[in-house]
């Protein structure tokens, strides 16, 4: 049982993942961030900070040590991973759904053919930097599904590894989002809005989640802070 539902879940949050993409590139999809029936500015706004508020809170909170060790008393742990995908992904799903389009101003528009190119190449290397990175340190564990399959309800003990990407940046997965969310050629002040916000979130929660890895790897991780850059790709002197 603990199987299906884990697959369930991934099949739902591949499909909710893929029509982000297109919502945030404003093609392939319906609906997207801009278009649909503009509401009043005042109205938009409410709405879509409270869509980003709860899922950056539910984001925030189910993502911390001290929730996990909580819940786990009720959520059997082979389905743990899983539980906190499918309500990461309800809440992207909600997003996408009520999001409220924000078409004016423009903050900018490019024209000229190159630049187009150029950051439409950086918005679908920033999805291909993100997928890359989750396969980097185990897709299918974040995502739940090996835990699912493993017959064995033992937690095993984290290590602490830097594969590729890793090596010169600390949270490539963030950095895939942040230059998805911002290679716009048409820059809306709705997907600004969404771009800010989602940024502000990232911020917080690598705050939050290097917290977490501190406690957990203690001075290997500061090391590895001291030596690698948070977004921007660097690695300093040993």
């Amino acid at each position: 049982m603990s199987i299906l539902y884990a697959v369930a879940v991934y099949i739902f949050f591949a499909i909710t993942f893929s029509y982000a993409i297109g919502f945030v590139g404003n093609v392939f999809v319906a609906k997207t961030i801009d278009s649909g029936e503009p509401a009043s500015l005042a109205a938009a706004l409410v709405v879509n900070l409270a869509l980003l508020a709860v899922f950056a809170i539910q984001h925030s909170v189910m993502a911390r040590r001290g929730f996990k060790q909580a819940w786990t008393r009720f959520v059997p742990q082979r389905v743990e991973r899983s539980t906190y995908v499918l309500f990461a992904t309800a809440a992207l799903a909600l997003l996408l759904w009520q999001w409220r389009p924000i078409p004016q101003p423009i903050v900018w528009q490019v024209t000229d053919p190159l630049a187009v190119n150029a950051l439409w190449a950086v918005f679908w290397l920033g999805w291909g930097v993100l997928l890359l990175a989750t396969f980097l340190i185990n897709h299918f564990e974040l995502f739940g599904l090996q835990q699912a399959f493993t017959r064995t309800t033992s937690v095993r003990e984290p290590q602490f590894r830097t594969p590729l990407l890793y090596r010169y940046v600390r949270h490539p997965i963030y950095l895939g989002f942040m230059l998805a969310f911002w290679a716009a050629p048409v820059m809306s002040a709705g997907h600004l809005l969404f771009a800010a916000g989602a940024t502000g979130y990232i911020l917080i929660g690598i705050a939050f989640e290097e917290r977490d890895l501190i406690a957990q790897f203690g001075e290997e991780y500061r090391h590895y802070r001291a030596q690698v850059g948070m977004l921007i790709p660097s690695r300093r002197g040993r």
